[in-house]
């Protein structure tokens, strides 16, 4: 029966320390800030009932991201999910604020509007700061799929970004002369 406490103590300070860190995550894949309590809820629990193989793991963190990044891509295919959605970007905690918040709030809400599998590239890629390689495995994906996600993922950020009125039609490739060449086979 020691064992099975330690284990819960083990358990329970690892959530206190990185529960925080995982909801922030949780909020940049769904936007909603009671969307991302549930999803760091369930993750959580499904942390708990895998914790023997989570802490021996050599990067509980990652294990932990994992999770999370099932979690709310699973919840993504949900029938449930889909019919229940309303769309928009709910306001930031007063704790969030910070910085440049008219910017921020423009970041989140078009961070929101990327697909579930472009938002989870680029959130990992580029807020959790984990390699292409770190990314494929955590989303169980090829490396190649992880970059043409993130690549797509930043387009559409830099277009909804865009000052004025964004472009209709498809996002044109931002390629120069000398890589068009490459990619077609014509001389420059």
């Amino acid at each position: 029966m020691a064992t099975e406490e330690s284990r819960d103590v083990e358990f329970t300070a690892y959530v206190a320390a990185r529960g925080g860190w995982l909801r922030k995550v949780a909020y940049l894949l769904c936007a909603d800030w009671h969307r991302a309590d549930d999803l760091v809820q369930e993750s959580i629990t499904k942390l708990y009932l895998n914790w023997g193989r989570a802490s021996g793991a050599e990067n509980p963190d990652g294990y932990a991201r994992r999770v999370l990044v099932n979690t709310f891509l699973a919840e993504q295919r949900t029938w449930w999910w889909r019919r229940t959605f309303r769309g928009g970007v709910t306001g930031l905690e007063p704790e969030q604020a910070e910085g440049d918040l008219a910017g921020s709030l423009d970041l989140r809400r078009a961070l929101a509007g990327l697909p579930a599998r472009q938002r989870a590239a680029v959130v990992l890629r580029y807020y959790c700061d984990l390699s292409v390689e770190q990314t494929a495995d955590a989303l169980g994906c090829s490396v190649g799929n992880v970059k043409s996600q993130s690549s797509r993922g930043l387009a559409l950020l830099r277009r909804s970004l865009a000052p004025g009125p964004a472009p209709e039609g498809p996002v044109p490739e931002e390629r120069t002369a000398e890589e068009r060449s490459v990619v077609t086979g014509r001389g420059a």
